[in-house]
């Protein structure tokens, strides 16, 4: 299935806040539809696909994708949870959208396809780049991709930048120091429902 085009608030106030998809507040607190305000207990299948869907529209991955990152998650030692969040947050386009180059990870995935994004002196136009420690991110030598990063910065995302990432404003420069933990997820996620949720399709 392809990337999600349609209308953000939809989402949000069907899954709750996300801060990767938008930055906007929807008006009305119940999920939208004609039963969006009827009060009925979700069962558990419905819980775990509620935080698959969180993954998948925070960090703008397809069904397809998500699969390969939980099959990669469990092949590396230790908690297939946190692995998978640990892959999907070390993404290039998360990892702009962590700096706050970009105020949403959509904005920053167009900001890598657009090719105003270096890793380690060369332009990287792929979106799902896994960041590794050691790694240098900058921001293209013209002007017209400087002045796209200052104006982001002046209203970023998130606040806080990330502890796996050292950030010097003034140059445009960002190094990758390691990987990402657990408590600077932004997104309020089960990851244990989401890998319960793959166990019986994959």
């Amino acid at each position: 299935m392809a990337r999600y085009r349609g209308p953000r608030l939809r989402i949000t106030r069907r899954l709750g806040d996300l801060p990767g998809l938008t930055r906007k507040s929807p008006r009305r607190a119940y999920p939208p539809g004609m039963h969006g305000q009827a009060r009925r207990k979700p069962s558990e299948y419905a819980t775990r696909l509620a935080e698959k869907q969180k993954l998948r529209f925070n960090y703008g991955v397809s069904e397809r994708q998500l699969v390969r990152y939980v099959k990669k998650a469990r092949r590396v030692q230790g908690s297939t949870g946190k692995m998978l969040l640990q892959l999907l947050e070390m993404r290039l386009d998360n990892t702009i959208f962590r700096l706050g180059m970009a105020p949403t990870i959509p904005a920053a995935r167009q900001l890598v396809n657009h090719g105003h994004i270096t890793v380690n002196g060369r332009v990287v136009d792929i979106a799902s780049y896994n960041c590794r420690p050691g790694d240098a991110i900058g921001v293209r030598k013209r002007e017209q991709s400087r002045k796209l990063v200052e104006q982001n910065l002046q209203y970023p995302g998130l606040s806080n930048v990330p502890s796996h990432l050292t950030f010097e404003k003034d140059k445009l420069e960002a190094k990758v120091t390691g990987v990402c933990e657990r408590e600077w997820v932004a997104l309020k996620i089960n990851e244990l429902m989401v890998v319960e949720y793959y166990s019986r399709k994959v």
